[in-house]
């Protein structure tokens, strides 16, 4: 399509945009919220995602009020100049990238935790909250904010929203949209909209909020979120249990969550992640086995209910072939697992760099009973690429993220890796799956979208982006830019 993204009338050339933003917008800053070091701007400029654009910034705008963000967008909305929405910049599909003569608007040091309300069990936020920040304030209210992303000790909320983070125990507890009871927004035109009400329970008019959550920054800037709490978790019970391969270990996934169980955490971790984590940390986990489960079960406050769970759990897998199978109720020994398990993407990054520095981390969402289909095609695509790819999931959710490794100085080696990465896109769409469970499109994906989407959906992005953001200004070239029309 013509990217809705480009801007009828062309904006001020470079120098003339640098004059306007110190006479104009500068003033209607806060102090130092806006930076021209081209420096400091390149500083700014991208998030972790590899072949991904992120030249040609003309300003950062490190926000730290509402009132910054508005006249930061009604100041590129008069003169039609791209805007690029920021958090903590951890993604991993270039959605946070520069654009050629955008402003970086990041949203860092909006990091306020405003309320905290025990009565309605909600919270509400900055979009610069770190998620672990969160859910440590928390505690001492006896709540908590369940959304729980690999990166929650760097993820802001405002990010975790705009790509519908999900995480870990997402299997029970669902993923950040779940959580959202209202946003407030500022629109293209610096205009400031309040989606949602506070209340449990309200359906005046249409369901807006739901339309902003994973929007990417194409529709407009979060500047505040309420969300809903739960009572603290229960303490869970966990079980470990490693299997000869990747396919056997999904093949027992997908029948114990048949059973109607409802775990707290299904995550999986296959051989070639084994053995990066012992790399990493001197784990001693079993780098012979072809994959690990970690299973988790809180039985929803009882206990009997977390046991029978995690013995259903074992018995599948010991009668699909499991290699070990272990029990813990030991908080400590549950904490270091999973914490164990959050050290994957460390580990992959010590194994990329001591590898040539490149890796591509896919972000496939399946259904449960293909996974098993998946891993086995998954080795047709590791003997062709000659690559490696490790993977770890969400496999509660088929929720997959295999990560391509190779060469970055060497062409032929990225070539292969990037092909890779294509077919593992592929083979996910075949198999009936998304193309992100929860890392979001960004640049990355951009092209893949349109293979995912029917004609008929496609048109109603784009005609939602021409209602929001007419002159295109909004995080554009990202999301929905490679949409037929």
């Amino acid at each position: 399509m013509t990217d809705p993204t480009t801007a009828t009338q062309p904006a001020p050339d470079a120098a003339a945009l640098t004059a306007l933003l110190q006479s104009e917008l500068a003033p209607a800053l806060s102090d130092g919220a806006l930076a021209l070091d081209a420096d400091v701007v390149a500083a700014h400029s991208a998030d972790t995602a590899l072949f991904c654009p992120a030249e040609g910034a003309v300003a950062l705008v490190r926000a730290r009020s509402t009132e910054d963000v508005q006249a930061t967008l009604r100041f590129a909305h008069a003169h039609h100049v791209p805007v690029v929405p920021q958090g903590a910049r951890t993604g991993i599909s270039g959605g946070a990238n520069a654009v050629p003569g955008c402003i970086l608007l990041n949203l860092a040091g909006m990091d306020r935790i405003l309320e905290v309300d025990a009565a309605e069990q909600t919270a509400t936020v900055q979009p610069g909250v770190i998620n672990q920040a969160l859910k440590d304030h928390l505690r001492e209210h006896g709540l908590a904010y369940p959304p729980d992303p690999g990166s929650v000790a760097i993820s802001s909320i405002g990010g975790n929203v705009a790509t519908n983070a999900g995480g870990l125990c997402c299997v029970k507890y669902g993923v950040t949209r779940d959580y959202v009871r209202q946003l407030k927004v500022v629109l293209a035109d610096g205009s400031l909209a309040t989606l949602g009400p506070r209340t449990a329970k309200g359906v005046a008019g249409l369901d807006l909020r739901g339309l902003f959550i994973g929007s990417e920054g194409t529709l407009g800037v979060v500047v505040e979120v309420t969300l809903r709490l739960v009572p603290q978790l229960a303490p869970p019970l966990t079980a470990v249990a490693t299997f000869p391969s990747e396919a056997v270990a999904a093949g027992v996934v997908a029948e114990f969550m048949a059973t109607g169980a409802r775990p707290s955490m299904v995550e999986m971790l296959d051989g070639a992640t084994l053995g990066m984590l012992n790399d990493y940390g001197d784990f001693g986990l079993d780098a012979g086995a072809g994959a690990m489960l970690l299973v988790q079960s809180d039985g929803s406050g009882d206990p009997a209910s977390a046991q029978r769970e995690v013995e259903e759990f074992a018995r599948i897998a010991e009668e699909a072939g499991a290699l070990d199978v272990g029990f813990t109720d030991d908080p400590a020994d549950s904490e270091a697992m999973v914490a164990t398990r959050r050290l994957a993407q460390p580990a992959y990054e010590k194994y990329a760099m001591a590898h040539g520095g490149g890796q591509l981390l896919d972000d496939i969402c399946l259904p449960r009973a293909r996974m098993a289909e998946f891993f086995e095609r998954l080795a047709e695509v590791r003997a062709e690429s000659g690559a490696t790819v490790a993977v770890v999931a969400h496999a509660g959710d088929g929720n997959l993220h295999p990560a391509v490794f190779f060469d970055a100085g060497d062409p032929a080696e990225v070539a292969r890796a990037e092909r890779a990465f294509e077919q593992l896109m592929e083979l996910g769409l075949a198999l009936g799956g998304t193309i992100t469970g929860e890392h979001g499109v960004g640049y990355l994906k951009r092209e893949w979208l349109a293979r995912e989407l029917d004609p008929a959906t496609q048109a109603m992005h784009r005609a939602v982006k021409q209602a929001l953001d007419p002159l295109g200004i909004l995080n554009p070239g990202k999301m929905l830019a490679a949409l037929d029309g």
